[in-house]
């Protein structure tokens, strides 16, 4: 498997994800910011100057955002507000892309909640990934 979209099609929800295990510290991980409820680390497949992650320690049954409950609405607050604190850590403040990949349309590999906050340059839009067939 080379490309995301490839992992995507065979991503499934797996019991212990690779972010479980960077939470575990069983896998390496350049973490930037940590707290009881939330980590966050750069992307290792960086798309941007600046591109990090932003995962809940306990993923309370968050495998994406489609699984989100009324009672995951602090956790899901609290990843945008870290989202936005490691942002200004990070001087994007001339601004960042967050996003949220859902599924295998979506481009979701890793069936683990995680916000990346893509930024440090110029971005463009719209955002790439958009299959010229897919829009004819």
């Amino acid at each position: 498997m080379s490309t995301e979209e490839e992992k995507a099609q065979i991503a499934g929800e797996e019991e212990v994800t690779i972010f479980d295990k960077i939470v575990a510290k069983e896998i390496p991980a350049d973490v930037i910011y940590e707290d009881d409820l939330a980590l966050a680390f750069r992307d290792i497949n960086a798309t941007a100057k600046v591109h990090f992650l932003v995962i809940p320690k306990d993923r309370q049954g968050l495998t994406g955002i489609s699984k989100s409950e009324e009672k995951h609405k602090e956790l899901l607050g609290h990843l945008m507000i870290t989202a936005a604190k490691v942002a200004e850590q990070e001087n994007l403040s001339d601004g960042y892309r967050i996003v949220i990949n859902e599924g295998k349309f979506g481009c979701q590999s890793v069936y683990h909640l995680h916000i990346h906050v893509i930024g440090g340059e110029q971005l463009g839009w719209p955002p790439t990934g958009i299959k010229e067939e897919a829009s004819s």
